[in-house]
């Protein structure tokens, strides 16, 4: 048995990942808990939560996830990179007592939070890297996460622009990690990239990714999820069976945008389709009426839907994205921010769907949901993901990582 700590960013998609793979440690007879930032909370199950200690001056997290899904361009990019240093120096300055308290064995990082590792190996503990999202990884002809981008192994230049772009953009974020590396008596860490640690594992597969070079920096266990939402549970409204469904989710950054959904309404209708679409909660009884889809909902079990879709719209997230493929769905991605771009230029590169047209124009959205609905090449390379993603392993074999680190 060992007591296991769980460092993540408090986002709703990260912490259901760390979830999944923490209810699968505790049916082995393990301890997994999750050490965040003050304040932050989440749906964690039984798997508990301990907070780092709140400091005047620190940003409160309710704030930062507010923001965070306040799309903006660069502006919005810079606020979140400002807000995320914020983040990781709090449970930099908090989190060591915090283990030695729950007498931690080992500790499970995002990616994302490079506090994990700094905390890791401050106190000698073995330390696993997970990439919730599309992994930061550097490879070559493989853009950053956060542009859509091809895959060009030619344009190492552009790329390396690029990186500097970035470093530049993460100035806040490396100085934390720098600072914070120094205090421990760590050294030479001063990046995001720095703090990914030896031993790796992630949601992304190969047959999702971008092409990488052998052998993989990361173990690919596929996504994590836990066995209730894989499981083909009831739904609580009647399949259509006159009409190819289409599911849409925009997650909570655009969930409550009436626009988007009147667009995606008309033109589902338009090819002859039927629209089932959650909203997280951010629709109104009354502008739900006024769509005239063939369901709408604050939520629903993503698989269960997906299962009988023909197509799926999203805005992208990492998630939503593997839950769709998993489903072997082929997919129309609208991106915002964060990795969804990077999630885009996959699914173009193995032509597993298409980017959405503009919502300004629903006959051309139209016409995409005919055409992709219509060619049967679609299903069969997702199909093929489908399977890759099954046979990854995902918190089962997520969790045998885990244990031989221990």
């Amino acid at each position: 048995m060992a007591r296991i700590a769980f460092v993540c960013p408090p986002f709703a998609a990260h912490l259901a990942s760390f979830r999944a793979l923490g209810e699968e440690l505790a049916r082995r007879g393990h301890e997994p808990c999750f050490l965040l930032n003050a304040g932050a909370s989440g749906s964690t199950g039984s798997i508990p939560i301990h907070h780092v200690p709140e400091r005047r001056g620190d940003p409160a997290v309710g704030r930062v996830l507010a923001s965070a899904e306040k799309p903006g361009g660069l502006i919005a990019t810079l606020r979140t990179i400002a807000d995320s240093a914020a983040l990781t120096d709090q449970l930099c300055a908090g989190g060591r007592e915090q283990l030695r308290q729950l007498g931690a064995d080992i500790v499970v990082g995002d990616q994302m939070e490079p506090a994990g590792y700094l905390l890791a190996r401050s106190l000698d503990l073995p330390f696993v890297g997970l990439a919730c999202a599309v992994p930061i990884d550097p490879a070559p002809g493989v853009p950053l996460p956060f542009l859509d981008w091809p895959y060009e192994p030619e344009s190492e230049g552009k790329l390396r622009r690029t990186g500097k772009i970035a470093k530049t953009m993460s100035r806040k974020q490396n100085k934390v990690i720098a600072g914070w590396a120094e205090r421990f008596g760590i050294g030479g860490l001063d990046s995001l990239e720095a703090c990914l640690g030896p031993v790796q594992m992630a949601q992304m597969v190969p047959a999702l990714d971008l092409p990488r070079p052998d052998p993989l920096p990361f173990v690919p266990i596929g996504p994590l999820r836990r066995p209730e939402e894989v499981a083909g549970v009831p739904l609580s409204f009647e399949l259509p069976t006159d009409r190819p469904m289409v599911f849409a989710s925009m997650g909570t950054l655009l969930g409550g945008d009436i626009r988007i959904w009147r667009s995606l309404a008309q033109a589902c209708r338009l090819a002859g389709a039927a629209l089932v679409l959650t909203h997280g909660g951010r629709l109104g009884p009354a502008e739900v009426a006024s769509l005239d889809v063939h369901h709408a909902a604050d939520f629903l079990p993503y698989r269960a839907a997906m299962r009988h879709a023909a197509l799926v719209i999203t805005h992208g997230g990492s998630n939503t994205v593997l839950d769709a493929l998993a489903c072997g769905v082929p997919l129309l991605v609208r991106p915002v921010g964060f990795d969804q771009p990077g999630n885009l230029a996959r699914i173009r590169h193995h032509a597993l769907g298409e980017e959405l047209a503009s919502l300004r124009r629903p006959r051309a959205i139209a016409d995409q949901i005919r055409r992709l609905l219509a060619d049967a090449s679609y299903t069969s390379r997702c199909a093929e993901v489908a399977d890759a993603l099954e046979r990854a392993g995902g918190a089962r074999r997520g969790a045998e990582l885990i244990e031989a680190a221990l």
